[in-house]
């Protein structure tokens, strides 16, 4: 006679304190990928950490694709909650305003996001790509008259993506060359909180006065979109003036340092270069394919609150403690991505994070690819015997940046 089997208890998540880690988050090699994610994603996908300020607390970091989209979509993770919470951090200083939409949670996100979402659809980017293509027309003349070797971050990188931010909120072209510094200073660690305040104050009063020239004069651009959502009340003016804010910085500063990453890599890979060239119908494709795997920023953004007690990855996260989540790893997990440390020009399937997930998924994606588009295809198209000026191990690339990329990056051709 057998005896019947007993039915197993599922399996609890464990609310046993994990070892922290302490990640110093210190400048890497060109684009090397962060070893302590890797291992982290390999070994310990749901972990505890320190950042290098207020490292007396500590936050968990989740690496996983799953789990990445589960904490960065779930409504009981809280942007909000961080501003009554003090949480391990990267910088010294608070990179986006109080108003900011990186610290709304919906339904108040949602409407943020309303009052510009009309200046990012697809009509708008197809208004901007002329514009674009012919920015870089005209700086790629002038990078010639200068001669070589030249540095694409001075006469591409860094003015292309001001130009086109600047096309898209309606800045006029005598006020550009003021704002070319100001998005450097805010999203790095390194000058220090009193001049990312600075900058962050010149920026906020220069924008108020371009949405006071709206209000008087209507236009379609962002700016335009943005006074008239003011206007009719559906953002006040901390609001309106801290979303130009945002998209002025981050669309000047993340898409400098993107292509410039894009072409730094594409400049060592000579395989890759050559097949864009022989299939040019590729490049879509292909930006997407490097938008997820370069490593585009140094350790990870902003964090969310637990507000009730959430498993993640067979983990108990409890209500209060903070979650960050990694999406450079989440663009590396081999269950999500088949070879994922290798750039597949002909990768299909599940789409990266690396314009994030949920309510915060980033307005400008269509945009920040349109730009990389018309950086690559215009480069390889114009410069045939395009080559880096020097080794690849030479490149200079930024210190102590949020946001990874080259600091100088000379070329010849």
């Amino acid at each position: 006679m057998t005896s019947e089997p007993t039915a197993m208890a599922p399996e609890q998540p464990t609310a046993a304190p994990r070892p922290v880690r302490t990640w110093a988050v210190e400048d890497l090699p060109a684009l090397d990928f962060d070893p302590l994610l890797l291992e982290l994603l390999h070994e310990e996908p749901v972990s505890r950490i320190r950042l290098p300020f207020s490292a007396e607390n500590e936050a968990w970091l989740v690496t996983r694709y799953d789990d990445v989209r589960l904490v960065t979509s779930d409504p009981r993770f809280s942007r909000t909650a961080l501003l009554d919470h003090q949480v391990t951090k990267m910088t010294g200083h608070m990179v986006a305003s109080k108003a900011a939409l990186n610290y709304a949670d919906p339904p108040y996100h949602t409407q943020l996001r309303k009052a510009v979402t009309k200046a990012f659809t697809g009509q708008s980017t197809k208004r901007l790509r002329p514009l674009a293509q012919a920015t870089a027309d005209r700086l790629l003349d002038a990078m010639e008259a200068a001669g070589r070797p030249a540095d694409l971050m001075k006469h591409l990188h860094g003015p292309l993506p001001m130009s086109v931010v600047c096309d898209l909120l309606g800045i006029p072209e005598e006020d550009r060359a003021e704002l070319a510094s100001w998005p450097d200073l805010i999203l790095s660690s390194g000058p220090g909180p009193e001049g990312s305040k600075a900058a962050k104050a010149q920026i906020h009063a220069y924008i108020t006065r371009l949405l006071d020239r709206r209000a008087a004069e209507p236009s379609d651009d962002l700016a335009g979109v943005l006074a008239e959502s003011l206007a009719e009340g559906h953002v006040d003016a901390d609001e309106a003036v801290s979303l130009a804010m945002a998209i002025l910085i981050s669309g000047a500063h993340a898409v400098r340092n993107n292509s410039a990453n894009m072409v730094y890599l594409l400049l060592t890979r000579p395989d890759l270069v050559k097949r864009l060239r022989a299939e040019p119908e590729l490049l879509p494709q292909a930006v997407d394919e490097l938008l997820r795997w370069i490593p585009h920023r140094n350790g990870v953004g902003l964090p969310r609150i637990a507000l009730a007690d959430v498993e993640v990855g067979g983990q108990l996260v409890r209500a209060g403690e903070a979650v960050y989540a990694s999406y450079l790893a989440a663009n590396r997990d081999p269950a999500v991505f088949a070879d994922p440390h290798t750039v597949d020009f002909d990768r299909t399937g599940t789409g990266h994070v690396s314009f994030g997930h949920g309510p915060h998924h980033c307005m400008g994606a269509m945009l920040t690819r349109m730009e990389s588009e018309v950086i690559v295809s215009t480069l390889l198209t114009r410069y045939p015997e395009l080559r880096l000026a020097g080794r690849p191990e030479d490149v200079p690339f930024q210190s102590k940046g949020l946001i990874r990329g080259p600091r100088e990056l000379y070329v010849t051709w």
